[in-house]
């Protein structure tokens, strides 16, 4: 299980890429990047472009020299490329320059103004510095251009989250798991939940209620049991809660409500 303890997702997509991430942070395919030794003499040797060498330095987490990079594929009569533009905010981030990053992507944006991810992008830096008010903006545009990038729904869902807009984000969560049913749980087709904060005990049980409002409770009672570590102790609300009643009977959930685990304590 991942640490979900407040997630987003940072999109590096190309252009012709039709999803968005991740936060949600969707690596380069390196290998597709980069042209592979192969058998045959016959078959020539694509060149490594300055774009492939920026992504092999971000692969390698050599973010200083991804920026060069880019910016060197900018001065080769790129400068009006959204996708590179979008890249050079995510190498920016990487390196916690916020400023920097924001005004990548908004060059982005001002190339490619429907370019999903550059928007998406866009919130992920004011919600990192506690923004989720502004960063609920972005994330709705992004979710406007691409409804249907799981990982858009669940960057939404953490803001209004943050915000206490409860119902919102867990709809928002139940919307990004309808379209990808990984999102939360594993490397999806659209990108990567970062852990962005610490834990939340009613983050996961919030979570949890999630995944048995959708008839998953293998998952739902692996986000409680991490509610009861992390120190939940309601349990009152699990009984009254009509989500939780749907699994009342799967054995793994008798067990838990019957042996909470002891809270683990810092």
């Amino acid at each position: 299980m991942i640490n979900l303890g407040l997630m987003i997702a940072l999109s590096f997509s190309l252009m012709v890429e039709a999803q968005e991430s991740k936060e949600v942070l969707t690596q380069p395919d390196i290998s597709s990047s980069v042209s592979q030794e192969t058998s045959s003499a016959a078959q020539p040797k694509r060149e490594v472009s300055l774009e492939d060498r920026a992504d092999i330095f971000m692969a390698r987490k050599a973010y200083a020299d991804a920026v060069d990079y880019y910016q060197r594929a900018m001065r080769q009569g790129r400068a009006s490329d959204a996708g590179l533009w979008n890249k050079l905010g995510i190498a920016y981030q990487q390196q916690l320059n916020y400023k920097a990053a924001r005004q990548a992507y908004k060059k982005a944006i001002k190339f490619t103004k429907t370019y999903a991810e550059a928007w998406n992008n866009m919130g992920t830096t004011y919600y990192l510095q506690n923004k989720p008010k502004k960063s609920i903006r972005y994330y709705r545009q992004a979710i406007k251009l691409n409804p249907t990038s799981a990982s858009f729904h669940v960057n939404l869902g953490t803001s209004l989250y943050k915000r206490k807009k409860i119902p919102e984000a867990l709809e928002e969560y139940r919307t990004a798991l309808a379209l990808d049913p990984n999102v939360m749980t594993d490397r999806s087709s659209v990108g990567t939940v970062l852990q962005a904060q610490g834990a939340d005990p009613k983050f996961y049980f919030y979570l949890a209620k999630v995944f048995a409002s959708l008839g998953r409770p293998a998952e739902a009672v692996r986000y409680l049991r991490r509610a009861f570590e992390d120190g939940f102790s309601d349990q009152k609300q699990l009984d009254e809660d009509p989500d939780f009643q749907k699994i009342s009977e799967y054995p793994a959930y008798v067990e838990l409500r019957n042996n909470p685990p002891v809270p683990i304590k810092d």
